[in-house]
């Protein structure tokens, strides 16, 4: 099959994008398949006649343009299949206030939040009591992400956020561990224990340096709490909207309580990211995976004709 891989981009976690696309390739050319390699940063203007050229688009991007929809509905004017949701559910699964207010409405536990869409006027004071964490709201790979315990390192994170142009979502800092866990079809897969070895929680270094996080697979939950997680993944898949895959994760508090923090709609694709590790858990490699999601995009496109 003849398949454009999508990836570079110009989010900031556009290495992170490349990094990821090259065990992809890789893999899809192991099982036969033509890869064409498109960095989307270089190459935008010709990607609806490049998708037309295509049987297929694997989507390796991280953040906007990529999470946020946009190239999904571009590949969809030229009936191009694609892995994974369509533009409206991956927009509103990028939005981390508005994807919040969707559980909310469906009843799953997510934590308070203030939601700010540019740099607040004189005398605002948050809502949330320290400890509490400022984020990028439409950013992910914990870039633009710190821990504050007063105004003035709150005030250090947001500087960052706001002058990278971006929104800020405020949450408390919640303590426990945190687990994740993907959906792949209609199932959801054996869950992630994260351990960050690098800091105190899962940030950027956590993620990506050698040695950053202990990452336990399936993780040592027990079975009880691991169909807790699972049932609540899948929850917050359907509330959104999504199809194919996605990466749920959570907070798990010393009491065993679950608190739904995010869904990512194109999880990392290395074979050491999350997803694929819980894949190959249940005996899939990278390989397989991919096709997996391939078979599940061509139907998705099926029945869309």
């Amino acid at each position: 099959m003849k398949i454009l891989l999508i990836a570079g981009g110009w989010s900031p976690e556009r290495e992170v994008s490349l990094a990821g696309a090259r065990g992809m390739r890789e893999a899809l050319e192991k099982r036969g398949h033509t890869v064409r390699f498109f960095d989307l940063r270089e190459e935008m203007d010709d990607l609806l006649l490049r998708a037309a050229e295509h049987d297929f688009a694997f989507i390796n991007l991280h953040g906007a343009p990529g999470e946020d929809g946009l190239v999904q509905a571009m590949l969809e004017r030229v009936d191009c299949p694609y892995q994974g949701s369509g533009p409206a559910a991956s927009f509103l699964a990028l939005n981390k206030a508005v994807a919040k207010q969707i559980f909310r409405h469906a009843g799953l536990p997510t934590a308070d939040w203030e939601f700010l869409p540019a740099r607040p006027a004189a005398g605002w004071q948050p809502r949330l009591p320290y400890p509490l964490f400022a984020k990028s709201n439409t950013g992910g790979s914990s870039l633009l992400l710190g821990r504050a315990c007063d105004r003035a390192q709150l005030d250090a994170v947001l500087e960052q956020i706001f002058s990278a142009g971006d929104e800020a979502i405020l949450e408390p800092a919640l303590e426990g561990q945190e687990v994740t866990c993907g959906v792949l079809g209609s199932e959801a897969l054996p869950p992630v224990l994260i351990e960050p070895l690098a800091g105190k929680y899962f940030d950027y270094t956590s993620k990506y340096t050698p040695n950053g996080a202990r990452e336990v697979c399936p993780a040592p939950i027990g079975p009880e709490l691991t169909a807790r997680v699972q049932k609540l993944a899948l929850a917050a898949h359907a509330a959104l909207g999504l199809e194919g895959y996605s990466r749920a994760d959570f907070i798990l508090d010393d009491s065993g309580g679950l608190t739904l923090l995010e869904v990512n709609t194109l999880p990392g694709m290395t074979p050491t990211s999350l997803v694929p590790q819980e894949a190959l858990a249940v005996g899939m490699d990278l390989g397989s995976l991919l096709e997996r999601l391939m078979a599940l995009g061509l139907e998705r496109a099926a029945a869309r004709r």
